[in-house]
């Protein structure tokens, strides 16, 4: 097994279009996070490190939405997400 941080933490979420806000569908410390980490890797979706904020949203309970005082920084990370995607479609071509 990998050495892992005992203190990480990483947090899934979810949007999609007619949800009220982003939705939280994977939260874990540790190993857990490590976990959450790399399936987030394998699967290709960008991963944004923000300890504050997954400790916020690390809070929230799975299925959860995030309350309306995270929208904007989580807004920043979504924009950051579609970012990193269209640049990987632009290097896939």
């Amino acid at each position: 097994m990998a050495d892992f941080d005992k203190n990480k933490r990483a947090v899934a979420l979810e949007y999609q279009v007619g949800d009220q806000a982003p939705k939280v569908v994977a939260t874990g410390q540790g190993h857990i996070a490590q976990k959450i980490i790399e399936t987030a890797q394998d699967a290709n979706v960008p991963v944004h490190k923000d300890e504050k904020l997954a400790s916020s949203l690390s809070l929230l309970d799975i299925g959860e939405y995030i309350p309306p005082e995270l929208y904007g920084i989580v807004a920043e990370v979504l924009v950051y997400v579609d970012d990193m995607e269209k640049i990987q479609r632009k290097i896939q071509r």
